[in-house]
């Protein structure tokens, strides 16, 4: 079970959705929760990393680790104590609309700290970026 999960129904096809969730360089536009997200290899896709950075957090650099095109998306950060894994999963519902499920789990031997010193923020990040992604994809819908 992840440590945080994020649920929004979003008023965009699941197609639309995708489009805005794999668009990372994009996410700052929308999300205060990143100030900037530099691809390093390129598109997302299995193995290639990302630098993310945001407030009040180090700069990391995500790898994607599991990818199924125009479903899902998880990146991990590791570091000898933590590591974390952000999952990004887009689902098709009724009449042309879709859901999107952020989830965010760290394990590692200083995981419980982590979480303790840092659970508050994180949670409201994963929130802020479901709320962006929401708007972003039914802001793109309605252009």
């Amino acid at each position: 079970m992840a440590w945080i999960v994020v649920e929004r129904e979003v008023d965009a096809p699941p197609e639309v959705l995708w489009d805005v969730v794999v668009d990372v360089v994009s996410w700052p536009r929308w999300t205060a929760s990143m100030t900037s997200v530099d691809l390093l290899d390129g598109e997302v896709a299995l193995g290639r990393r990302a630098r993310v950075r945001q407030p009040r957090l180090p700069t990391q650099v995500w790898t994607v680790t599991e990818l199924e095109p125009g479903r899902s998306f998880s990146w991990a950060v590791a570091n000898a104590a933590v590591t974390t894994v952000g999952g990004h999963e887009v689902y098709a519902r009724d009449h042309g609309t879709s859901r999107i499920v952020l989830t965010l789990d760290q394990s590692g031997p200083l995981a419980p700290v982590v979480g303790l010193l840092l659970g508050s923020l994180s949670r409201r990040y994963v929130e802020l970026e479901a709320a962006g992604l929401k708007a972003a994809a039914e802001s793109r819908r309605a252009g």
